[in-house]
């Protein structure tokens, strides 16, 4: 059997303050670095033989605190950008509970929960060069990266810890789960919950659930 493990970071500075994170690079608060060090204490009984992370420090944090605590600070790790969480565009940086008062709930609704439409692509200072993506979008990055690096890894019977995102780590589970778009819509990964996939020889998921 061979384990995969998603791992969404813990929670950040700015999830606790209820704000769009994006790419903007925010750390782990006081409570996400103890949802990360509960994390380590659940996969203390595994072994793994690499890690894959975004770019980002939340993710990245989460996945040393990790690694310190199951005793294996020396596996090799990737990092790469396909695994970020989902860019919010011109809403980075903003509170979700004002943009609601400013744009009307169902709006706000769309921007975060429909499948293909990205929120405003305005330039801002936390959006220097214009972009936003749909999960559609998200998806689109993380998906062809996990299909030809994490994927091939867990198939040859290696071990695999992937800490990245609540969009990212969404756009895989559909893959991995067979959602339709609509299902993902409704798919809420927790911070700091180890997530696993126990695969066979034949490369078939037997087993999956939080741990």
């Amino acid at each position: 059997m061979t384990n995969l493990v998603l791992l969404r970071h813990g929670e950040s500075q700015w999830n606790l303050e209820n704000r769009f994170t994006g790419w903007v690079d925010i750390p782990l608060s006081p409570k996400g670095e103890q949802e990360a060090r509960e994390a380590g204490e659940k996969l203390k009984t595994y072994t793994f033989d690499k890690a894959y992370t975004s770019i980002l420090k939340r993710a990245i944090e989460t996945l040393y605190i990790v690694l310190r605590i199951i005793d294996q600070k020396n596996m090799p790790v990737e990092y790469d950008k396909a695994l970020n969480e989902r860019h919010y565009g011109a809403l980075q940086g903003k509170n979700k509970a004002e943009i609601g008062k400013q744009y009307g709930e169902q709006q706000l609704k769309i921007w975060r929960r429909s499948f293909d439409v990205p929120p405003p692509n305005e330039k801002t200072d936390l959006n220097p060069d214009g972009i936003s993506e749909s999960l559609k979008d998200t998806a689109a990055r993380t998906l062809p990266y996990f299909e030809s690096k994490i994927l091939p890894d867990v198939l040859k019977g290696k071990n695999i810890l992937v800490a990245a995102h609540g969009n990212s780590l969404r756009s895989i589970v559909m893959k991995l789960d067979n959602l339709s778009e609509e299902e993902v819509l409704e798919l809420n990964i927790p911070t700091g919950v180890p997530l696993l996939y126990v695969y066979d020889n034949k490369g078939r998921i037997v087993d999956h659930r939080y741990l």
